[in-house]
């Protein structure tokens, strides 16, 4: 496989994550959009990495992990939190953050 399929994967991940994120309503949905994102911008520096053979791509992408790891954390307690005070995960529902 060349670098190329690599990119065109990467571009259709973050595409359908983008579309996730923009067209759903619903905060797991667009959160799981992110993630799928974040994991696209990865694939692409690992391919970029692989073919230049240098480790900087690889390296990075052990730091998002790191990241985003730390991100589902604190992501999915908030969406807890939410649904626990709101009773709802709808994103037309929480629009203002009083009360």
């Amino acid at each position: 496989m060349t670098l190329s399929h690599f990119l065109v994967l990467a571009g259709l991940l973050f595409g359908i994550g983008l579309t996730g994120a923009v067209v759903r309503r619903s905060v797991l949905v667009v959160y799981m959009s992110l993630e799928m994102m974040l994991t696209a911008s990865m694939l692409a520096l690992v391919a970029f990495s692989k073919y230049c053979n240098l480790m900087d791509g690889a390296v990075f992408c052990f730091f998002i992990i790191t990241i985003a790891a730390a991100e589902v954390a604190v992501g999915l307690a908030l969406i807890v939190s939410l649904f626990r005070k709101r009773k709802t995960v709808d994103l037309d529902d929480l629009q203002s953050l009083k009360n």
